[in-house]
């Protein structure tokens, strides 16, 4: 049984949709409850529940400052553009000993800290999606402020998602081009690979099946064995066989490269947004 304080999440869109799941699984205790706002009534009213206290801003412009009057917790999951205005319309509502925790790529605890009375622990953490499904990565990296013991409640609720990795702050932007953005980067292999099946003249039903059923076995597998990747991928690959050929062939296409070059615009990207690029 996990237990933790009081929580409130603003801004239940994805990701924040992601961590409330873990919140109100089974095994998981909330004292106090979770709050979550969103910012239409219906998609409140699609989460309100028994266990959930939902508002919605579209009906009650304080929703935001109802959510965490009384959290020790309070995840700010809105777009990094929204989180200077969204701290200081709560900061002057939070709990003294209240802690922070912002999803937002690119938005330093600096910046955050600025915004909040100096009280108020700040933490960023940088979940991936499947965290949906409770076999997410979080990244996690305290502020200048957030105390050893707030860092260890935030490794602990999002650990109800998966796992947690614990950073440096100068690191967070680096894990996002891996964890944060990886799922994408799966998910168009997958999409790539299903189209080459339907070329060689399988049905698109057959193709998702062939494919996407061998990308979880073969995680399955890498996750159960113990081996390494590449390890795996000897055993599989006879010598003069057909997969060596195959691989060979991406090897030509040299996909260490084009991974350095996908991982380096995603870290650029998080910069431009820690300084407040937009566009």
């Amino acid at each position: 049984m996990v237990t933790l304080p009081a929580v409130a999440i603003l801004g239940a869109g994805s990701m924040g949709g992601a961590i409330l799941s873990g919140l109100v699984a089974p095994g998981v205790s909330v004292d106090g409850g979770v709050r979550v706002t969103n910012r239409t009534e219906s998609k409140a009213a699609a989460i309100r529940s028994d266990a959930v206290a939902s508002f919605s801003t579209e009906s009650d412009p304080r929703a935001n400052l109802a959510a965490v009057t009384g959290a020790k917790i309070v995840i700010a999951a809105v777009k990094p553009p929204m989180i200077p205005d969204l701290l200081r319309e709560v900061g002057a509502a939070l709990d003294p000993d209240a802690m922070v925790v912002s999803v937002a790529a690119g938005v330093t605890t600096r910046t955050m800290e600025a915004l909040l009375p100096r009280s108020v622990g700040v933490l960023r953490a940088m979940p991936n999606t499947p965290a949906t499904v409770g076999m997410g990565v979080t990244g996690l990296s305290a502020g200048s402020r957030s105390t050893p013991e707030q860092l260890a409640l935030a490794t602990t609720l999002f650990e109800t998602v998966g796992t947690v990795v614990v950073v440096p702050e100068d690191r967070i932007d680096a894990l996002s081009a891996i964890s944060g953005s990886g799922p994408a980067y799966v998910f168009h292999l997958i999409e790539q690979w299903t189209s080459t099946a339907v070329s060689m003249g399988f049905s698109a039903q057959d193709a998702a099946t062939l494919v996407e059923t061998t990308f979880r076995g073969a995680s399955e597998l890498l996750a159960a064995s113990g081996s390494t990747p590449e390890e795996l991928r000897r055993r599989v690959t006879s010598p003069n066989g057909t997969t060596e050929r195959a691989i060979a062939v991406l090897e030509d296409a040299d996909l260490k490269e084009i991974f350095d070059r996908a991982a380096a615009a995603a870290l650029a990207r998080s910069r431009e947004l820690a300084a407040g690029g937009r566009d």
